[in-house]
């Protein structure tokens, strides 16, 4: 047992208690998942009360920035937490990171402007960063890629409560309870996942190194990623694209980035070694995790807000109408997870998966301000098949395309991936939705009723006069068309890039005719 001191969590020392501990691991697992609730309940609650929130607090040239701010600090602290985990130890990390997610969600609940509540968001994003890349490199190192699929039902039913509540528990809060709430909710939860991590999820002591961290790979990272969404998110709304500040922006990150590369060359511990992307395998996950997250936080936040602007339905109703998409998803995911465990295939499922989204995004981008509810559902069904034919898969296949001591650092890379795919996706999608709104209303003489009416509001919308209201709607319905278009023009290239996916062994303790280590990655380029 001392032998495991050099590596707190060596993979092959987890995956062997992982088959000789199978209710032990279970046991971890659900605790894990009822911390990752935090982060994945808090993007739907808030997506469901949205529009009430920006109906309460004014401002909506700033909606898309309420969820940026924290898809941008998520992505920029991935990393770092990632690295940071490996350095001093995952357990601490990761309850560390829990304690700032409910720190920033008591601030946010307090919010009495919109600028404070963006900050407050960002300090929510930084928490969730550790939350979800301490989730997977945990289940990473303790279930072998292979075995995974055994847990995938728990995996499964604690999504379903997430999915499938959060936009009920957003909605009921919002309608009753205020909007506050729907972080303050966090609270007794984040209790909850505190007291049970602290108490079964027990890893070996690790032999303390002098660590060294890459603080200018860190800062670099952190530079160009938030120019790189300012420039997305300012980009033909604050500023002109040509604007100075706008190529500024670019020109910063692009700097950014460039330094950061060059200095991960030089680092000894650099926050992302770049040789990861030497797999090819793992190099695809990324990019079409980065596709499915711009697709999935986009549709998220811009399906509640056409199914109450448009088609009249109550903060509460609108998560209900969600769960087309979000069961198929579910469903779908949890066949996925068991054919890969019992046959070890799944190139088929990325390409399906990214065909059907392509799909979705398309038959979403039809709709108008006659659309039914069930046509609704029906698209929604669609695009949630798509996204559970990816949504395991590519940590999945990430994790197993790089070797065992590399766990960290990629589930953090493939997080972070995902991360700024949704930061991006709710940016530019959110500006595209902004522009075509404002755009429709200014042509129609009404400019000024996005700013001092009701604020995508569905109550206040039913007070007004007949004619208002149906410009309104108008220009709603044309803002989501541009949204999930673009949306669908983007998933393309995750299609085409799961073509190229290879089919490599996966890791793991399952029954097969050659069960001798395979993983060395033969996937790479």
């Amino acid at each position: 047992m001392n032998t495991s001191k050099r590596d707190p969590e060596e993979p092959e020392k987890s995956q062997g208690r992982a088959a000789k501990e199978p209710r032990s691991v279970r046991i971890v697992i659900f605790a894990l998942m009822i911390a990752m609730l935090l982060a994945m309940l808090d993007n739907m609650i808030v997506g469901t009360a949205m529009p009430t929130i920006v109906g309460d607090l004014g401002g909506l040239e700033h909606l898309s920035w309420v969820v940026t701010a924290y898809t941008l600090a998520t992505a920029a602290s991935t990393p770092i937490w990632g690295k940071l985990g490996d350095l001093y130890g995952r357990k601490n990390i990761f309850l560390l990171s829990i304690v700032i997610f409910l720190i920033g969600s008591v601030l946010s609940g307090m919010a009495q402007d919109m600028g404070q509540l963006i900050g407050f968001r960002a300090v929510q994003g930084l928490g969730a960063g550790g939350l979800m890349v301490g989730v997977m490199a945990i289940i990473g190192d303790l279930v072998p890629p292979r075995e995974r699929g055994k847990y995938q039902g728990m995996m499964a039913g604690v999504m379903a409560v997430a999915m499938i509540g959060g936009p009920l528990v957003g909605g009921t809060i919002t309608d009753h309870l205020g909007w506050r709430w729907s972080f303050y909710i966090n609270l007794p939860l984040g209790a909850v996942a505190l007291a049970m991590v602290t108490a079964v999820l027990h890893l070996p002591k690790r032999e303390r190194t002098k660590p060294r961290i890459d603080y200018l790979g860190a800062a670099l990272l952190t530079v160009g990623i938030t120019s790189i969404v300012l420039v997305t998110t300012w980009g033909g709304t604050e500023y002109a694209w040509g604007s100075a500040v706008i190529m500024e922006l670019i020109a910063i990150g692009v700097a950014a980035l460039t330094g950061f590369f060059f200095v991960e060359t030089k680092a000894a511990e650099p926050i992302m070694p770049l040789h990861i992307f030497r797999s090819r395998n793992f190099t695809l996950m990324s990019v079409i995790g980065f596709i499915a997250g711009f697709v999935m936080f986009g549709a998220v936040l811009f399906l509640p807000l056409y199914q109450q602007s448009v088609q009249g339905a109550s903060a509460t109703n609108s998560g209900l109408l969600l769960l087309p998409m979000l069961m198929s998803m579910l469903v779908v995911s949890m066949i996925a997870g068991r054919v890969t465990t019992n046959t070890g295939r799944y190139r088929i499922f990325p390409i399906i998966g990214a065909g059907l989204m392509v799909t979705g995004l398309f038959l979403l981008a039809q709709m108008d301000t006659e659309t039914s509810r069930l046509a609704s559902g029906v698209y929604m069904a669609v695009l949630g098949a798509g996204m559970g034919f990816l949504m395991q898969i590519t940590m999945l296949v990430a994790q197993n395309s790089v070797e065992l001591k590399d766990m960290g650092v990629a589930s953090s890379a493939a997080t972070l991936f995902r991360t700024l795919g949704s930061s991006f996706g709710v940016a530019i999608m959110g500006a595209l939705f902004t522009s075509r709104v404002n755009h429709e209303m200014s042509a129609g003489g009404n400019a000024d009723l996005t700013e001092h009416s009701a604020q995508l509001d569905a109550a206040g919308l039913a007070k007004l006069p007949d004619d208002l209201r149906e410009a309104y709607e108008f220009a709603v319905s044309s803002g989501t068309h541009g949204a999930f278009l673009l949306g669908a023009s983007v998933a393309v290239l995750g299609f085409v890039a799961a073509f190229f996916v290879k089919e490599v062994p996966l890791r793991g303790a399952a029954p097969t005719k050659d069960p001798a280590p395979q993983d060395k990655v033969a996937e790479s380029v």
